[in-house]
């Protein structure tokens, strides 16, 4: 998830146009991409006139040139300096074959610099752009504004949520979620189509709790890897009160879901968290989860593999950790306020204060000694984008929600671990989730990536997204 976004560069051009602009733009275009840190492949000044794409032929070369690049470039940039040729944009798209998304992006022109040796027409020559590429079947991005320059802050802010967009439309076709044990009985709610998901490149690797649980019974306490675990818990949270014994547990659960997760290339997990695990081996997984969540492999609890999928994507989305919550609880009389909670998995990235504890709610029937492991402590304010994303099986298709919100500084008294969260115009979100018949779970990560989730879900996945706003 840390390597650098690469994209793909068509500079267009069309010759009866001020075609010199475009040795310049391309030169603006490539220094603001240098200076954000992304990648670039792109036809050199000595391939085509300004290393531009105006013919057939030129389009030929350039899509040849993204071939050969094909399994580094995230996305294309279409960049148009002046009015550029469409066809040249369109044809280059089509023969390349990537498959990834288009951002489609044109130089404003100057007020004062309008005469025929300058004007750009970009304006106009990005309609025509967007034009072919709807006729060609190929989707795309536009960027805020119609005309930007590259230099401007707001063109810098589209690069890098068209680059979320990227991560999330490359990575969740190509994730493997391990789903640890069976769902719990009574969550009905977590129920899934493998198959379903399975059509959309999202795989699910499944392993028997009881085979994880003899794998990390056969782990003895002096094993190295299990003392460096252990050593990984101590550093990450405060541990408070919790037993040698069960810290040890915790290490031997880590270390075998570590090692299967690393065998089978899972980019994340969903764990049968309660109450097998509790009665049978005598610790929650909890701080195992958050550890492997705070490291950007979201593991969800109650094994909810579409709830996994969600803290996927946006983890790709923000480079941040994702959280599964509950919506749990109004806050007093305020319509667009509530309480996020989970009792807990939350990685600590995603918290203000945090300690290992007990598990409260299900204590008294395992035994309050059987539950030592949870993350608890508060949800940290800021900004926040929420995402949910299910199986649609009555369709057969993937659908989601994606909005954001903020997380306050509210009072809150409560176990587990917990935030207050500020949504506009909450009533119709929360009408919206029970009348979709939508999961109690949401995924969240303190990031504003909404825009470019929804872009990826929606515009090149071909799911069926709602958008909050």
């Amino acid at each position: 998830m840390s390597k650098k976004t690469t994209l793909g560069i068509i500079v267009g051009n069309r010759g009866f146009f001020p075609d010199h602009l475009c040795e310049r733009g391309r030169q603006e275009i490539m220094d603001t991409l240098e200076a954000e840190g992304f990648g670039v492949v792109a036809l050199g000044l000595d391939e085509t006139p300004f290393g531009s794409v105006e013919t057939r032929a030129q389009a030929a070369k350039c899509a040849d040139l993204f071939r050969r690049h094909a399994d580094d470039i995230d996305g294309v940039l279409v960049t148009l300096p002046n009015f550029g040729d469409e066809r040249g944009v369109a044809e280059t798209l089509r023969m390349a074959n990537l498959g990834v998304p288009v951002l489609v992006h044109a130089f404003p022109d100057t007020a004062d610099r309008m005469t025929i040796r300058d004007r750009r027409d970009s304006f106009c020559g990005k309609m025509s752009v967007c034009n072919n590429l709807s006729q060609y079947g190929i989707p795309y991005t536009l960027t805020t504004l119609h005309t930007v320059a590259p230099s401007s802050s707001s063109f810098r802010s589209d690069l890098h949520n068209f680059a979320a967009t990227c991560r999330v439309t490359r990575g969740v076709p190509r994730a493997r979620i391990g789903a640890v044990g069976a769902r719990p009985a009574a969550f009905n709610t977590v129920r899934y189509s493998e198959k379903i998901l399975e059509q959309h490149g999202i795989s699910v690797v499944p392993i028997d709790l009881f085979e994880v649980i003899s794998k990390a019974r056969k782990l003895t306490d002096s094993a190295p890897e299990v003392k460096a675990k252990i050593d990984a818990i101590h550093a990450y949270v405060d541990v408070g009160a919790t037993p040698a014994e069960s810290l040890t547990k915790m290490a031997q659960l880590a270390v075998v879901i570590d090692q299967w997760s690393e065998e089978n290339g899972l980019t994340a997990t969903a764990v049968q968290c309660w109450t097998a695990m509790e009665e049978f081996y005598g610790v929650v997984p909890c701080a195992v989860m958050s550890m492997l969540s705070n490291i950007l492999l979201p593991s969800a609890c109650e094994v909810d593999v579409t709830g996994a999928v969600a803290m996927y994507a946006l983890t790709l989305a923000a480079g941040e950790p994702a959280a599964l919550l509950d919506w749990n609880n109004n806050y007093g009389d305020d319509p667009d306020k509530c309480v996020l909670f989970h009792c807990s998995n939350i990685p600590t990235g995603c918290m203000s204060c945090a300690r290992m504890s007990v598990q409260d709610i299900i204590g008294g029937t395992v035994g309050i000694e059987n539950t030592y492991g949870t993350i608890v402590g508060r949800i940290k304010s800021g900004p926040f984008t929420f995402c949910r994303v299910s199986t649609d099986d009555d369709s057969g298709s993937m659908r989601a929600y994606v909005g954001e919100g903020t997380f306050t500084d509210d009072p809150l008294d409560t176990f587990g671990g917990a935030g207050v969260a500020q949504i506009p115009n909450l009533q119709d979100l929360l009408k919206y989730i029970c009348e979709t018949g939508f999961e109690h779970h949401v995924a969240a990560t303190h990031a504003e990536v909404g825009g470019s989730v929804v872009e990826a879900f929606g515009t090149y996945l071909g799911w069926d997204v709602y958008e909050h706003v």
